[in-house]
């Protein structure tokens, strides 16, 4: 009896770690924390400016865990087969990782991933993701999987965090599409 509930106990823990609920995110409405990183968009290194993005429409940050992992590979895919609806409301995708950041560049541009049509940017020590409250519970140096749209004032329009990748895009979307329209 006592090994199920130390399983039981475990499973619990297991199951925390990894559900949206006990996942901390920036709240709607907060403002964006400004940050300048080191970036790479189809293999090319520049440095990504959350501020001067802003300029030019809205934003989505989607943290990541790690280039090359199974989940992280999925979610770039959707991200790449979905960018020209962002392009059609004017926003940025950034994926943000602290995870296997030699491996950035490679991501960026391969065909199965990113497809060079976003950028990703290496967040060494994951100072960005912890500003964001998004840092993986059980490797606190790596982010977790989550999402912001920030509209164009920086406040965070909308905010998802779920392990698994297959939403963050059609999340992301529809808080895009829900934005009011600007003034011309």
């Amino acid at each position: 009896m006592k090994s199920l509930t130390a399983l039981a106990a475990a499973a619990a823990i297991a199951l925390a770690a990894f559900s949206p609920a006990s996942q901390a995110e920036l709240k709607i409405g907060a403002q964006a924390p400004e940050f300048s990183l080191p970036a790479w968009l189809a293999g090319n290194p520049f440095t990504f400016d959350l501020d001067a993005a802003l300029k030019k429409g809205p934003v989505v940050v989607y943290f990541f865990p790690a280039p090359h992992t199974s989940g992280c590979n999925v979610e770039a895919h959707l991200f790449s087969e979905a960018i020209d609806q962002f392009k059609a409301y004017n926003a940025t995708v950034i994926g943000v990782t602290a995870g296997n950041l030699d491996q950035i560049s490679d991501f960026s541009k391969e065909t199965d991933h990113c497809s060079g049509k976003f950028a990703v940017a290496a967040d060494k020590g994951a100072t960005v993701a912890k500003q964001y409250d998004s840092i993986l519970t059980m490797k606190p140096d790596w982010s977790n999987r989550t999402s912001y749209l920030i509209d164009q004032s920086g406040k965070v329009a909308a905010a998802y965090s779920a392990m698994s990748p297959k939403e963050h895009v059609s999340e992301m979307l529809a808080a895009l599409k829900a934005l009011p329209k600007p003034a011309h």
